[in-house]
């Protein structure tokens, strides 16, 4: 059997919505899924991880951008968390979609754009925060977190959850001539890291 990836689009896939819901210090989130989209049927222990790891160490920010935003978990929990507007993009046309009903649904101002990596985003950002594709192979993760560094306003952060058999720690050998690294939580196989340009 074909496993068709959430990195791809297959219009093909038969849709079967689902709800998820989430709560972040007694504030609840409702979350459409369906087919096709990464972690489906429950939000993802990475993605959790960093939020909340974000949320304990965050900084007066007005701007960030969340790339490989799926159905806008994380884009969605900071700007209502943080009262700030957020931009979001995916290629996946469906988790656009469902993250564009989410924003609706959760009333939260979070612009969700279909765009390969940066290809179609503008302007920068205080913050750029990421669950990168690993299984879209490391080339694409490295362009997500090199390429932020063009995104980013100058003291701007960028934020990324790896798990360990993800290659974490060759990647972030690779990201240590361009910024300044710190590891700010491990958990379950999964580093949360920090990066600010050198």
């Amino acid at each position: 059997m074909h496993l068709e990836h959430y990195f791809t689009n297959n219009s093909q896939l038969k849709s079967e919505r689902r709800i998820i819901n989430f709560t972040y210090n007694s504030i609840p989130f409702k979350f459409l899924s369906d087919n096709g989209v990464f972690s489906k049927n429950k939000i993802d222990y990475g993605s959790i991880l960093l939020v909340e790891t974000y949320l304990k160490n965050k900084k007066n920010i007005t701007s960030f951008l969340d790339v490989g935003s799926g159905y806008g978990f994380i884009s969605i929990v900071l700007a209502k968390v943080l009262n700030i507007p957020g931009v979001g993009c995916d290629i996946n046309k469906r988790a656009l979609k469902l993250a564009q009903e989410n924003a609706k649904l959760n009333k939260v101002s979070v612009s969700f754009k279909e765009s390969d990596i940066y290809e179609q985003v503008e302007g920068k950002f205080d913050l750029i925060i990421t669950n990168p594709p690993i299984r879209a192979g490391k080339k694409v993760v490295l362009s997500i977190l090199k390429d932020a560094k063009k995104h980013l306003n100058p003291s701007g952060e960028l934020w990324a959850v790896i798990r360990v058999d993800g290659g974490v720690k060759s990647i972030i050998k690779e990201l240590n001539s361009l910024y300044q690294i710190e590891i700010k939580e491990k958990s379950k196989g999964f580093y949360v890291f920090l990066a600010k340009s050198n």
